[in-house]
């Protein structure tokens, strides 16, 4: 599977180590390529740096890494993504992390779909900070949850089975609509992680009561 992630940032490099510690093979895609190989040569021969269009246009899965405010640039810098799985983790967030910038009536998600048709938009990783990506962090604890939303029931299954094999939790939260509730919690992480003083190596989770 060749997965093409957008946005070097923490969450993009953080995701990037995960997938070629597990062989996968991963472009990582930036608008200066410069920094997306330079990026990518820090990380290992599983990652190469790329243009967002050559790295989308060799990807079954596009990982859309970048600051909501910077998506819709990136999306129309990708081109014709057309059939592909496109993984929304973005946060629609204020410059201060305190509060969303879009809600109830809509989602990020929602809004990035509506950027790439023709693709199949799967919500996911929101909800995760990227001090909680690292396999040493998560080990001995209990399995961090991912949530999916998405529309196409087979999309979701392929990003739940790539969620699965980066040894996280998949949990199937119903449709992109659900992003709508799905991004609040994003933010509440948020609130917990930084105003609240639990830090970052944190991550909400549904548990089921016998």
């Amino acid at each position: 599977m060749n997965i093409a992630i957008i946005g070097p940032g923490n969450m993009g490099l953080g995701l990037a180590r995960l997938f070629a510690a597990k062989g996968q093979n991963v472009a990582l895609a930036h608008k200066d390529v410069e920094v997306a190989e330079r990026l990518a040569a820090e990380i290992g021969s599983k990652v190469q740096g790329k243009t967002i269009a050559d790295a989308v246009s060799g990807a079954d899965i596009v990982i859309l890494a970048t600051p909501y405010d910077a998506a819709a640039a990136a999306i129309k810098e990708a081109g014709d993504m057309t059939g592909k799985i496109l993984v929304d983790i973005t946060n629609p967030i204020t410059p201060d992390y305190m509060a969303l910038t879009i809600g109830h009536t809509t989602s990020a998600a929602e809004e990035i779909a509506k950027l790439a048709p023709g693709t199949h938009v799967v919500k996911a990783f929101n909800t995760v900070f990227w001090q909680a990506l690292p396999f040493e962090v998560r080990q001995g604890n209990p399995a961090v949850q991912v949530l999916l939303a998405g529309d196409d029931a087979d999309a979701k299954k392929t990003v739940a089975d790539m969620v699965t094999d980066l040894e996280f939790e998949a949990i199937d939260a119903g449709p992109l609509a659900n992003a709508r509730f799905i991004e609040p919690v994003g933010e509440m992480n948020i609130h917990f992680g930084y105003a609240l003083g639990w830090g970052t190596e944190i991550s909400p989770a549904w548990v089921r009561l016998s």
